[in-house]
């Protein structure tokens, strides 16, 4: 039977289908990403943000069967679960669409097409420097040709599928607006996840039978329930005090195991769960034929999920600072506690690495949420992030720049004013603190820290997950890579050697300090070799040295 309109039960197969195809082609969109550092997490996130947005929806789906309610529990779901900005534009494209269709039990290609027209212009209103050649382009181009073609076309599949081309189309044009993909000749990489959706709305029209769940398979599900239920079973806090916890991150993650993969280890229960024993206690493992939770206390989660990377891709990542909870449980719990006036400002950072974690700490920050790289937090984990702090008014600190735009989102989803800056690194996050002032007003302090944070040169190391030529620059897939404020300047075989030339660009202009923090995979020796070749070629800057522990990022450089 052709269909005419999209009831709630076509409009939930919609979606499913959507996120089944961008699921089962995250690595794909992923290796489109032209930067060939270890942070191409374009499908990563768009899936993550996704996947929240069909759980909320569903939940939905049990009291309602109308379209627009059902729109209205998508756009939060991925509101909430929105990860990196390809995750934030995907929550602005169905934010709009919602919107449009809010009134709707059902929907025709027109009103579909109008969904699609307003999602577009709220996700543009969203960003505020669009580019041409992203995800942008190709949802904007789609939309624009959907209201016409909706009159053209007798059923909404001829509907969908003249759209899925125009869609296809537009991505197959990026490189020609985006030098930078033209270069590496790859397509956009948010927008072909776009098109995946795009394709699962086709094949949900079609009749096509859709299989997706943001569950765990059904032979496992009982196993990890259990796992659960373990998890979150303990509640006798009042008897330990916070100093009494010797690890203090509760860490989940899975590992979808796949030893396909190059570099991937066969995975053995027996081995894998002695190795993670070394790294903390209250350690539950359950696998099945390709999934593997993990549950752990470990003082450096970081460790873990790198351990656990060897065996496939991880999911379902969530960290805790247990020491956080249980003294917030105490302070709730204690009958003596009087309710306290909030004080003028809170902080809130992101960052990735305990050590980078207690700089912050040191320099006043309240909560440090562990993310960046390959793992974004999301707009609901940096809200209650907020939530925590009794303050007057909040500043954040993204630290990286796929966290600005999630964290954008956060100032008018709670009541405490909140200012973002846009900080894009480590580095910058640490010179914006340094330029903080409790005894100014905010907009003072505001600009104040964007000064501090634009004065300071931002310099990492780390490796080529591929082959890649990047302005000129022919990279081979483990080279290791310096780059100055986000533009890789050297690559090279060998880590001091690639460092040195680093810092050496860096310090060409007059510099009194670099800041050095090193990663989780740096020998003492390296270290130090970096450390005489700064003493010996740059005497008279200072310099010092931190035990950032971060995965990825070898060094962390910041140059004043």
């Amino acid at each position: 039977m052709l269909v005419q309109e999209i009831d709630s039960q076509t409009f939930l197969s919609m979606i499913r289908a959507g996120a089944d195809r961008l699921d089962r082609s995250v690595e794909k969109v992923n290796a489109l990403n032209v930067f060939p550092v270890p942070d191409g997490d374009t499908g990563t996130n768009m899936n993550l943000t996704l996947a929240s947005g069909v759980k909320e929806m569903e939940r939905k789906a049990v009291s309602s069967a109308h379209v627009g309610e059902l729109a209205e529990a998508l756009s939060k779901g991925l509101l909430m679960g929105a990860r990196g900005n390809s995750g934030v534009i995907l929550s602005q494209l169905f934010r709009g669409f919602g919107k449009a269709v809010a009134d709707k039990a059902s929907l025709t290609a027109r009103q579909f097409a109008e969904g699609l027209k307003r999602g577009v212009e709220t996700a543009y209103q969203a960003v505020i420097k669009p580019v041409e050649g992203t995800v942008l382009t190709v949802a904007r181009e789609a939309a624009e040709k959907a209201v016409p073609l909706s009159v053209q076309n007798e059923t909404l599949v001829e509907w969908m599928q003249a759209v899925l081309e125009e869609a296809r189309a537009a991505l197959s044009r990026t490189p020609e607006q985006l030098p930078v993909l033209a270069q590496a000749n790859v397509v956009d990489a948010g927008g072909q996840g776009l098109v995946l959706i795009y394709e699962g709305f086709l094949a949900a029209l079609s009749g096509e039978n859709i299989s997706y769940s943001i569950t765990e398979p059904v032979q496992a599900s009982s196993d990890l329930e259990r796992l659960e239920e373990r998890t979150y079973s303990q509640t006798a806090q009042a008897h330990f005090e916070t100093g009494d916890i010797e690890y203090g991150y509760c860490t989940e993650f899975i590992v979808k195991l796949d030893s396909t993969q190059p570099g991937k280890k066969t995975f053995q229960e027996e081995r894998f769960r002695k190795e993670l024993e070394k790294h903390g206690d209250s350690l539950l493992v359950v696998a099945d034929d390709d999934l593997v939770k993990v549950h752990i206390h470990a003082e450096h989660p970081g460790e873990t999920l790198t351990y656990g990377q060897q065996y496939g891709e991880l999911t379902r990542i969530k960290i805790e600072n247990m020491r956080e909870q249980h003294s917030s449980i105490m302070e709730k719990e204690s009958p003596q506690q009087e309710p306290t006036e909030p004080k003028p400002y809170g902080i809130v950072a992101v960052a990735t690495g305990d050590g980078v974690a207690d700089i912050f700490e040191s320099l006043g920050v309240d909560v440090v949420i562990q993310g960046g790289q390959t793992m974004n937090p999301s707009t609901e984990e940096l809200i209650q992030a907020v939530k925590q702090i009794r303050a007057s008014h909040v500043f954040v600190l993204p630290n990286n720049k796929n966290i600005i735009l999630t964290a954008e989102q956060v100032v008018e989803l709670v009541d405490t004013p909140i200012t973002v800056l846009p900080t894009r690194t480590i580095p910058q996050g640490l010179a914006a603190l340094l330029s903080f002032n409790p005894e100014e007003e905010s907009n003072v302090n505001r600009d104040r820290m964007l000064k501090g944070a634009e004065a300071v040169q931002s310099g990492e190391v780390t490796y080529a997950v591929r082959d890649s030529s990047y302005h000129g620059k022919e990279i081979a897939e483990g080279d290791f890579l310096g780059i100055k404020d986000g533009k890789i300047i050297t690559s090279g075989k060998d880590l001091i050697p690639t460092s040195c030339e680093l810092l050496s660009e860096m310090l060409e202009a007059d510099a009194d300090m670099v800041t050095l923090i090193y990663g989780e995979d740096v020998a003492q020796e390296q270290v130090e070799a970096l450390t005489r070749f700064l003493d010996e070629k740059y005497p008279d800057v200072e310099v010092e040295v931190h035990d950032g522990g971060q995965p990825l990022y070898y060094f962390l450089f910041s140059v004043e």
